[in-house]
């Protein structure tokens, strides 16, 4: 599907600016990208599209787009050049997720086979040859006892799904948000949120054994051990201006393809939504 270039659909908003372009992924390098928009209309108004766009993604993952099918205009279906993917939920204006790419996937997988969360629209899988790139969005538990509940669900339901892909014998990507900070360096105030979703011994315990018995590899802090490396600000007071933060938006990947990952950055000098976005360069060619 063809639809507007991405930078015309932000200039149809009146969100004129200079575009922060960024220098390309190295010759036989794919950039991939996650991103919680927390809305995609909302974060589209934002200027999101044409920022993406100048990023020169050859997978963008989108968690939270918060939109059904009929609420997303054509240039947010399918830009020009692009194949957009979409798992919407059930009930509208709720999680959802998404992956736009400039190959067009040899094949696109909705859902992990659990009818609870499949309708919330968590998991969607687009595969390129060997390599799974997969935008998930794991529920919160913020809310209140009722969504923690859901959240422990969630956890136990999804380990046989990462024990199925490493048994498929491909390269898997799962990009997006976890809502788990897997370590004390992985959010400021870390003391004060021992007890709070997100930072329970629970969820980090199951993140660890994500890598340490299922063999999947955190690529960000493969490449990047410093702290202060945040992803998620509450709106609340002045979290982001001091950097009051939690890391747990993620690429978590196979070994093969972590391996050949390159360079990391966190995207923070402009805000879209709550979240910023995270991209990695991995030495691998999509066939």
């Amino acid at each position: 599907m063809v639809g507007r270039p991405w930078w015309r659909v932000e200039l149809s908003l009146g969100l004129r600016g200079r575009l922060e372009r960024s220098a390309p992924p190295a010759a036989g390098e794919v950039r991939v990208l996650t991103l919680n928009v927390n809305g995609i209309r909302s974060a589209a108004s934002r200027g999101v599209m044409r920022w993406l766009a100048a990023q020169r993604a050859d997978i963008a993952c989108l968690q939270e787009i918060k939109a059904q099918e009929s609420d997303l205009a054509p240039e947010l279906r399918a830009p020009r050049g692009l194949h957009g993917h979409f798992a919407h939920a059930q009930k509208k204006g709720y999680a959802g997720v998404a992956i736009y790419s400039r190959a067009k996937p040899d094949a696109v997988i909705e859902g992990f086979g659990n009818p609870e969360f499949d309708a919330e629209g968590r998991y969607l899988e687009a595969r390129f040859g060997r390599l799974s790139v997969i935008s998930i969005y794991l529920p919160s538990g913020s809310s209140g006892p009722h969504r923690q509940a859901s959240k422990f669900r969630f956890l136990d339901a999804f380990v046989p799904q990462l024990k199925k892909l490493r048994r498929a014998g491909r390269e898997a990507i799962l990009c997006g948000d976890w809502n788990i900070a897997h370590r004390e360096i992985d959010l400021r105030n870390w003391r004060a949120n021992r007890k709070n979703s997100g930072f329970l011994p629970e969820e980090r315990a199951w993140l660890s054994r994500v890598f340490e018995e299922l063999g999947y590899v955190d690529v960000f802090r493969r490449l990047n051990a410093k702290p202060e490396q945040y992803t998620w600000w509450s709106n609340r007071g002045q979290a982001w201006a001091k950097n009051v933060g939690w890391r747990i938006d993620y690429q978590i990947a196979t070994p093969g393809v972590a391996q050949s990952a390159q360079r990391e950055s966190i995207y923070r000098r402009r805000r879209f939504s709550d979240h910023a976005p995270l991209t990695i360069d991995y030495d691998w060619a999509l066939s």
